[in-house]
């Protein structure tokens, strides 16, 4: 499994961290585009129809080749992971204050949307709608770089390096805990604990352990000790971030909402049958 997450990432962890920061005004008004220079023009076809694009002239177009993605990731990954095409593709647009990161996704299998939700706001990322897809069944982590360097020059922020990096850890750290404990639970959980280092201000690897622990027994999530880890060693990271406190908490309160509203709904079907079943044996007793 660990050998298919890791060349699944090699489709993905990179669409435009490759192109140097340019600091220029910002333009809220424009919409970006990042596409994977190795498409062909019928996957490049696939992919705009698939993100909404109708008119290129419409967007600020970026794209990202191999040797680019190598230069970046090669921190991350190996190069034979990383693979020999570019492919992930995004668009970014900025949205009015206090709109939050909304994520959607097409031919997006390993990445959820919440994942990336959680990933942009540790990046520092606010107020934007972004559409991820890939021309044929993708990982799509590769995204996320995407979007982070279109957010730069849509802003005319430079993202913090340590940030990034961060960022880049949560998306394949919340992508292995999904292997194991489920891809609802990785993002409920990491939006918690991430919550309780950022509010709490957690430092110490003793505060940020209680608070996994804490986090997996309000949540009922059972984990493994190489699950835990993984969690420790990625809020290590998180806690020297200067991170938003308040759209944290709204973050993990859409988190919770958005998945507890889909259980409450089969909750109700469940009991609807239940029911069912108790007319019929009251009828027949």
């Amino acid at each position: 499994m660990k050998k298919i997450f890791a060349k699944l990432i090699a489709m993905g962890l990179c669409v435009i961290m490759a192109l140097p920061y340019v600091n220029v005004r910002a333009d809220s008004t424009q919409k970006y585009l990042a596409l994977g220079a190795s498409l062909s023009a019928s996957e490049q076809k696939k992919v705009l129809d698939l993100l909404g694009v109708t008119d290129m002239s419409d967007y600020q177009v970026i794209k990202v080749t191999n040797q680019e993605e190598h230069d970046y990731l090669d921190g991350y990954l190996s190069s034979s992971v990383i693979g020999s095409r570019a492919l992930s593709s995004v668009t970014v647009e900025q949205t009015g204050s206090g709109s939050g990161v909304n994520v959607s996704t097409e031919n997006i299998t390993y990445c959820t949307s919440g994942m990336y939700r959680n990933a942009l706001v540790t990046a520092g990322i606010e107020n934007a709608e972004v559409k991820v897809a890939g021309p044929f069944k993708i990982s799509g982590t590769a995204a996320l770089v995407g979007v982070m360097k279109a957010y730069e020059e849509m802003t005319g922020e430079k993202i913090p390096e340590k940030s990034k990096d961060a960022a880049t850890d949560e998306l394949i750290t919340t992508g292995e805990l999904a292997e194991s404990i489920g891809a609802d639970d990785a993002e409920k959980i990491i939006a918690d604990v991430k919550q309780k280092v950022a509010e709490d201000n957690l430092t110490s690897a003793s505060e940020i352990g209680n608070a996994i622990d804490e986090s997996a027994q309000s949540l009922n999530i059972n984990l493994s000790d190489e699950d835990r880890q993984l969690i420790q060693d990625l809020m290590d990271k998180i806690s020297g971030l200067d991170l938003n406190v308040s759209q944290l908490r709204e973050q993990a309160k859409d988190i919770y909402d958005q998945l507890g509203g889909a259980e409450g709904i089969l909750d109700k079907i469940a009991s609807w049958f239940r029911g069912v079943v108790d007319w019929f044996k009251n009828l027949f007793s």
